[in-house]
């Protein structure tokens, strides 16, 4: 097998939360350039009936479908129809998820846990319900997407770094759980530069984050599509309950303040 050819999809099918946007909508693109045909999940069905479309002109297949991961039915329904509609599922990427700073002193428990459930506890479910096509299938990949906030001691993210530190240690017990068949990993963004965090970004803050990281740039989703790549195709097929930062070196936060 030559280098190159270890990078390849084809035959692949793969669900990709929050698809429509941002990392999921790179990943999701990443995966079908190489091969694989792609389940889109995200609540707003234009924004991933427009990716679903981009796939199609690649010369793949793409199922869009609207889905809060905060909802069990919607989660069982994802997965049903995916199998049903694209006949097996080999992949799966956890993107879905996310949370704002928060006072300790002020965010109610009720809130904590919403914010557990919508990074881990998703997630979670989601596995459960995809590992066993994937073992009938034969093979089977699960990539979670952490952050570099489940490693950095920073001030205000006690709710948001806990929730994706439990992803992190979650995705080193299921591979091991799911192993050898299924290969779990997971991927810590620092900062990536999507179109929403550029336009909300002051020019000042984005100069004072890029002199932080020792790679001098904001990430942007491309880097984390080809980490993503990397850990879906036979290039890993010897790495899983790993988690890859993809962060420009930073060791702490690089959020002013």
């Amino acid at each position: 097998m030559s280098i190159i050819s270890r990078f390849d999809l084809t035959g692949s099918v793969a669900i990709v939360t929050g698809g429509g946007r941002g990392i999921g909508r790179a990943i999701a693109l990443a995966y079908a350039e190489a091969g694989a045909d792609v389940v889109l999940a995200a609540r707003t069905l234009n924004d991933v009936e427009a990716v679903a479309q981009e796939i199609r002109l690649l010369g793949r297949r793409a199922l869009a479908m609207s889905c809060d991961v905060n909802d069990t039915e919607q989660r069982t329904a994802l997965v049903m129809q995916a199998r049903e509609h694209m006949g097996r599922i080999t992949h799966l990427v956890n993107n879905a998820g996310g949370a704002g700073p928060n006072d300790p002193l002020t965010l109610s428990v009720e809130r904590f846990e919403e914010i557990m459930r919508f990074n881990v506890s998703s997630a979670y479910h989601l596995c459960q319900l995809c590992v066993p096509h994937m073992r009938a299938a034969g093979t089977g990949n699960i990539i979670n997407i952490t952050s570099g906030a489940a490693r950095y001691a920073q001030t205000q993210f006690s709710a948001y770094g806990t929730a994706k530190a439990a992803l992190s240690h979650m995705t080193r017990l299921l591979a091991q759980d799911f192993a050898p068949l299924v290969r779990v990993n997971a991927i810590a963004p620092g900062p990536i530069l999507t179109d929403a965090l550029n336009r909300v970004l002051p020019v000042a803050m984005r100069e004072a984050m890029v002199k932080a990281t020792p790679l001098q740039s904001l990430g942007e989703v491309e880097d984390i599509a080809a980490a993503a790549l990397y850990l879906a195709t036979p290039a890993s097929r010897w790495v899983t309950g790993k988690i890859l930062e993809v962060d420009g070196g930073a060791e702490s936060s690089v959020w002013p303040g």
